[in-house]
């Protein structure tokens, strides 16, 4: 069942059977307009980046189709559309609302009627995304708006601030009907040491205890079948709040009490404490820090404990978990962990590519499939057309190399760490050409990419075969000897190669989330960077001189160029008699 797809949700989702799904957790790009980038360490050659995601929604890039999609699935959910749109207008954040509606209608279908969604988002468009879930799922389905404290450190400013920092998440918390579970016993907060020695302050010949009740309160009711005597006493009409057989227990097990006045009390053990339950405030849960051993370099990250602690909310063991937007991966690790079958899916091939790596790194023994990767020669060329910067990060990939994405490259479109020896690694330029119509010229520039970096030898990537003119030019790079035997220093590789497996005499230790890391420590042992003059040009200017220091002589604010008001000899010589 454990499924990664690859490609848009809104094309997988449509495919998967109704009410199949116990869980969904989701937690789509949040509209602030910036992009996000992965810096990842190759242990030869210089750090990269790779961009990770986009996070912008806009009008034009299918959210007219997505509002005719809605219309057609439900005429009352696209009237809530259309009064949000006389507020919005085609803005970025109407295009983000519309294209959530299109996805949440399909998350609704596969969800089972026993299901719960959680929908990750921020404070700029929570109450828009809670009006949408209010029409899609029911107002009398919406659980809770949970807020988690993501940030401890709010970003500071030279500038005056206008407003209390941002530091949490929305995190929105619908069931499908009354049905759906909740386990709160799974997610109680156990009580710390100190905590426990003061509720449990008293103490017997059995260990501490909290003096707890044993009777019912006029609160809870009468029950006329909890009334019944024990040891002479009777208790009133509302009962005891056990039955008979279970009062034997307790007293039994000497957790029974008797007051001065007769009255029956229950010792309560910390060994049976269930811990605090769980608000709706979650601040107890850090985010993925900078040392956080999990930290992967993934942009938007969300700590596991999150994760976890939704899945045992409203999952059992065996149920299966969704995640639509899953990024690096966190909910596929935290089902994984927990014994839940799961689904992931994502537009980005980096994003399968970090999970499968992380997989790799910390649930060797998960055994899951992945859909929408090319599987045949016709399926890599479709790809090649119609999206050439994911068919050269999967082609990147499959030769074991680390993509440069998008962007100017230099001739680099990846590379490729390789061993060489004990401790000793070769470097590899990639050159990703999915026209159909390649010469030898490009391979001519990649020679002279792979001279100008030092690098060992380059690999070449097109879809079709190579002309004779394209082999030429390769073998007059010369040739290397590699640990597979001697090859030439360029090697040109074909869909076809990619697909049955490229053989280029090299064996690569790829793997995103330790390069990843590696990257970071790298980057935390480096000295700060000098500002540029451009940095500095545009930084905020200041009023000077400066008022502050120990002279009393506080001068005036002043435009820059004005002269000064005390000539200088005056201030030294004030300061000589002081």
């Amino acid at each position: 069942m454990n499924k990664l797809y690859f490609g848009d949700n809104l094309d997988w989702l449509p495919k998967l059977e109704a009410k199949s799904v116990d869980l969904v957790y989701l937690d789509p790009p949040f509209n602030s307009k910036a992009s996000y980038n992965i810096l990842y360490r190759s242990p030869v050659g210089a750090d990269a980046q790779r961009r990770a995601f986009e996070d912008t929604w806009h009008w034009e890039d299918g959210a007219e189709a997505a509002m005719e999609a809605v219309r057609r699935s439900d005429v009352a959910i696209f009237r809530v559309l259309q009064a949000l749109q006389g507020l919005l207008a085609q803005s970025d954040l109407m295009a983000y609302l519309a294209m959530m509606t299109v996805r949440l209608l399909e998350l609704r279908r596969v969800l089972k009627s026993t299901g719960s969604i959680y929908l990750h988002c921020d404070p700029t468009a929570s109450h828009y995304l809670k009006t949408v879930m209010d029409a899609i799922f029911g107002p009398q389905n919406f659980r809770n708006e949970i807020i988690w404290l993501r940030s401890r450190n709010p970003k500071g400013s030279q500038h005056a601030s206008r407003k209390f920092s941002p530091s949490t998440d929305t995190i929105l918390y619908y069931a499908k009907s009354d049905a759906s579970p909740f386990f709160e016993d799974a997610v109680r907060a156990p009580l710390s040491p100190e905590e426990l020695r003061q509720k449990y302050d008293r103490s017997d010949e059995y260990g501490p205890y909290l003096d707890g009740p044993i009777l019912r309160s006029a609160s809870m009711g009468l029950r006329p079948n909890l009334v019944y005597s024990y040891k002479g006493y009777t208790p009133p009409e509302y009962g005891w709040r056990v039955e008979l057989e279970k009062l034997k227990e307790i007293d039994e097990s000497g957790n029974l009490s008797w007051s001065k006045s007769g009255a029956p009390r229950r010792k309560l053990r910390p060994e049976d404490d269930r811990g605090g339950p769980i608000g709706s405030f979650w601040g107890d849960i850090p985010p993925v820090n900078s040392q956080a051993e999990e930290r992967i370099g993934y942009p938007t990250q969300k700590p596991l404990a999150l994760l976890e602690r939704i899945v045992l909310a409203s999952s059992k063991p065996g149920d299966v978990i969704l995640d639509p937007f899953c990024g690096c991966g966190t909910a596929v690790h935290a089902a994984e962990r927990l014994g839940r079958s799961w689904i992931g899916i994502d537009l980005t091939y980096l994003a399968i590519q970090v999970i499968e790596d992380r997989i790799k790194t910390w649930l060797p023994l998960a055994v899951y499939t992945v859909e929408g990767i090319p599987k045949d020669e016709y399926d890599a060329r479709r790809l090649a057309e119609l999206k050439p910067y994911v068919f050269q990060e999967w082609a990147v990939g499959r030769v074991g190399g680390q993509s440069r994405g998008r962007g100017r490259d230099k001739g680099i479109d990846g590379e490729i760490a390789f061993i060489a020896g004990p401790g000793k690694y070769g470097h590899a330029i990639v050159s990703v050409k999915g026209g159909k119509h390649v010469g030898p010229d490009p391979i001519r520039v990649l020679k002279s990419v792979v001279d100008r970096e030092g690098a060992n030898m380059g690999v070449f990537i097109c879809l079709n075969d190579p002309t004779a003119d394209m082999r030429t030019e390769a073998a007059l790079g010369g040739r290397i000897e590699l640990p597979g035997g001697e090859r030439p220093r360029i090697q040109i590789v074909t869909v076809h190669d990619l697909i049955e497996g490229p053989n280029l005499g090299i064996l690569t230790e790829l793997n995103a989330v330790r390069a990843t890391q590696e990257a970071r420590v790298v980057q935390r042992k480096a000295p700060p960077k000098k500002p540029t003059p451009e940095e500095i040009r545009s930084s905020p200017s200041f009023k000077l001189p400066l008022k502050g220091g120990r002279s009393k002589d506080q001068q005036k604010d002043l435009p820059l160029g004005e002269p000064l008001l005390i000539p200088q000899t005056e201030i030294r010589i004030r300061r000589r008699k002081g």
